[in-house]
């Protein structure tokens, strides 16, 4: 039996993609370095932002990291682009497994400051009790953020489910011995979020409030 549900922020609960590209090429532009496509942007979300550009540019040296980091930070809170929304049945389905007795929980390659920003953007930030963020532990996927909220919750592994779009949260949850959904509308194609065994590969995210409804019977 569950216990405490571990959501992906980014493509998973938000549909931010498209508004995170378009910031990372901008900032590519701004940076004046070669800009990358949107599929090999789309590929490093759900990193932190170290880690992706460190994907993107191997060869990049501090100086330059962090400023391309500081442009794209700016560029998302400033831009013009339209904020970032929760995919269909986003809300409903946490108010429903909250009000079910879940622990809500996220871990995420956003900063502290970012993930505070758009939780508070929301006004869903009550339902979550605890978060880690890539600035303040591990990068995803290395499982250090699900130990630490396995702790900081009392929860045994077995008892914490993992929901993410991206091959990073699928092996973050494997490496730690955790259940894990996948969903299919996120960034990352679904064969290659198969091979990590999820017990559910969600098409819409109500199908995830369904599954739980079904295993607690």
């Amino acid at each position: 039996m569950y216990s405490l549900i571990i959501f992906d922020w980014d493509g998973t609960l938000i549909d931010s993609a498209e508004r995170i590209v378009t910031c990372m090429q901008i900032a590519m532009r701004e940076v004046g370095l070669p800009v990358r496509s949107d599929d090999e942007i789309r590929n490093i979300i759900g990193l932190g932002l170290p880690e992706a550009f460190a994907e993107l540019y191997p060869s990049l040296g501090q100086p330059e990291m962090e400023l391309i980091r500081e442009y794209y930070a700016q560029h998302f809170v400033s831009s013009n682009i339209p904020p970032s929304q929760f995919f269909q049945g986003v809300p409903e389905t946490l108010s429903f497994l909250h009000e079910r007795d879940f622990t809500l929980a996220v871990a995420t390659g956003k900063s502290r400051k970012g993930l505070n920003r758009v939780i508070k953007e929301t006004s869903f930030g009550h339902l979550f009790s605890v978060s880690r963020c890539a600035d303040e532990t591990r990068s995803k996927p290395d499982p250090q953020m699900i130990f630490e909220l396995l702790e900081e919750t009392g929860t045994a592994k077995e008892e914490a489910l993992m929901i993410g779009d991206t091959e990073f949260d699928m092996e973050m949850a494997e490496r730690a011995g955790v259940d894990r959904v996948a969903v299919s509308y996120g960034v990352h194609k679904t064969d290659r979020l198969e091979k990590y065994q999820p017990v559910l590969i969600a098409d819409q995210i109500t199908d995830l409030r369904d599954w739980l409804l079904r295993q607690q019977r």
